[in-house]
C-alpha cells in the first residue's frame, strides 16, 4: 500500500480503474464514477446493466484525510461484482453477495495485497490477535477433535451392534435419537482422519470430497488461510477463466433475447391501442 500513499485523495476515476486492472484484467469494459457523495448505508454499488462502479468517496474522508485502504477495500469489492458479471457473460442474478461471489472478491483482495496495493488489518490489534488465537484454541481445534472422537465412539458402537447381532441404524434412531445422516458424517470424519484444526463446518466439508488428492488438497489451502468459499470455487473450477471474445458472444446473446422480447411487447402494446376506442 505504500506505493498508492497519499495518491487516492486526489485519484480520478481513471486511475481507480488502472488501479483495479493492474490487480486483475477484465474480459468486459467497465467505468468508475466517484459520486461525490456521503452515503450512511452503503460505500459503493455496482451497475452491471451499465457496468459501472460507483464509489461514494465522502464515505472515506474524516478529519481532512482519506482511510485509503478501506477505498480500496470498497473498490475492489465493487469490481469483483463486475468479475462475476464478466465470467457469466455481463449479468448477475438477483443474489449477488454468492459463494462464486465471496470466492472472487478473496482472491483480488490476495492479489492486492501481493501486489503492495491493500493492506491487511486484521492483524493489526494486537487484542484481536489475541481473541483469534484464542477462538482457534479454545473453540475451533476443541469442537473439531470432539466430533473426531465422537466418530470413533459410534464406530465402537458399531462393532457391538454387530457382535450382538443388533441393526446400528436403529442403534442411532431409537437409542442416540440422532439423525442418520450426522451418525455417517462422524464416522466418514473419523475413517479419513480430517484434521481438526480446520473446526467442525470445514471438517463436514471435507468429508464430502470423494478423491482423496482434491480433499487434501483443499484440507491445506483451508490450513493456509484461504476461505472456504475460494477452496469450493478452486474444487468447481473446470477450466481457464471466460476469454473476454466469450463474454461479449455471452452478452450480446443476452442482449438480442432482450431486444426481441421487448419487441414482441411493444408490437402486442401497439395492437392493444388500436383495438380501443377513443
Amino acid at each position: 500500500m505504500d506505493s498508492q500513499c497519499g495518491i487516492l485523495k486526489a485519484m480520478t476515476n481513471d486511475t481507480i480503474k488502472k488501479t483495479l486492472l493492474s490487480i486483475e484484467d477484465s474480459a468486459l469494459d467497465f467505468s468508475v464514477i466517484q459520486s461525490g457523495k456521503k452515503s450512511k448505508k452503503i460505500h459503493g454499488l455496482y451497475r452491471p446493466d451499465m457496468r459501472e462502479i460507483i464509489i461514494h468517496n465522502k464515505n472515506f474522508e474524516k478529519d481532512g484525510k482519506v482511510d485509503e485502504n478501506l477505498f480500496l477495500y470498497t473498490a475492489i469489492h465493487e469490481y469483483a461484482h463486475h468479475q462475476h458479471a464478466c465470467r457469466r457473460g455481463g449479468t448477475l442474478s438477483s443474489r449477488a453477495h454468492s459463494s462464486e461471489f465471496w470466492a472472487i472478491f478473496h482472491g483480488l483482495l490476495e492479489k492486492a495485497e501481493a501486489k503492495g496495493l491493500y493492506r491487511n488489518t486484521f492483524g493489526e490489534s494486537r487484542e484481536l490477535r489475541e481473541l483469534t488465537e484464542t477462538i482457534r484454541e479454545k473453540y475451533l481445534k476443541p469442537s473439531g477433535e470432539l466430533l473426531k472422537e465422537f466418530g470413533g465412539l459410534l464406530l465402537q458402537a458399531y462393532d457391538l451392534c454387530e457382535k450382538e447381532g443388533l441393526r446400528f441404524e436403529d442403534y442411532v434412531d431409537r437409542v442416540l435419537c440422532i439423525p442418520r445422516t450426522a451418525s455417517k458424517l462422524a464416522l466418514q470424519i473419523n475413517r479419513l482422519d480430517i484434521k481438526s484444526e480446520v473446526g467442525v463446518d470445514n471438517m463436514k466439508f471435507l468429508a464430502g470430497i470423494k478423491n482423496e488428492d482434491e480433499r487434501a488438497t483443499a484440507e491445506q489451502s483451508l490450513l493456509s488461510g484461504k476461505s472456504p468459499d475460494s477452496v469450493r470455487a478452486a474444487l468447481k473450477q473446470t477450466g481457464p477463466v471466460i476469454s473476454k471474445r466469450k463474454a461479449l458472444e455471452k452478452e450480446k446473446a443476452r442482449l438480442e433475447r432482450t431486444i426481441h422480447t421487448m419487441e414482441k411487447r411493444l408490437t402486442e402494446v401497439e395492437e392493444e391501442l388500436g383495438n380501443i376506442a377513443d
